[in-house]
């Protein structure tokens, strides 16, 4: 078991790195067995932060994001959370003024995230495969019947 550890730490470590050696836009961390983001990683990022528009956390353990995830990243243009086991998104997530595409496909949410409703650039969710029954309020701004919410 530690050495299957071992191995997921590694593996975040290097993917990570990569990122900010590469000066990529995009920080992939799908499939690391994560439970949470990693505390660490704000540190190592701090100085590419701002540069970063895309990060994938699919198919981890997830139950939960930090405030503190919502408003280190708030260039952030795509987000991708799917496979997790998410019921609901703090309510920093409005500081994404960025954000375009958000997928939260294969999560547990039982409601529709209204803190969505306030992101001005958001053009697609994805919210497929979750408990979702009945969705209160939409924003008057978006028309889906060309989006990709799907509920």
């Amino acid at each position: 078991m530690l050495r299957k550890m071992g191995e997921a730490v590694a593996r975040v470590a290097r993917k990570v790195n990569e990122t900010v050696e590469s000066g990529s836009d995009t920080l992939d961390l799908a499939e690391c067995k994560l439970v949470s983001f990693p505390i660490g990683i704000y540190k190592i990022l701090r100085n590419v932060t701002d540069q970063i528009h895309l990060i994938t956390l699919a198919n981890n353990e997830l139950k939960s994001l930090t405030s503190k995830f919502m408003t280190t990243f708030r260039q952030l243009q795509e987000l991708h959370l799917e496979g997790n086991f998410l019921q609901d998104l703090p309510n920093e997530v409005s500081t994404l003024r960025h954000l375009k595409a958000i997928d939260l496909s294969r999560n547990q949410f039982h409601d529709f995230p209204e803190q969505l409703t306030t992101l001005p650039a958001l053009e697609t969710i994805n919210l497929e495969e979750n408990e979702i029954v009945a969705v209160t309020r939409l924003w008057s701004h978006q028309d889906l019947s060309t989006s990709a919410a799907a509920v």
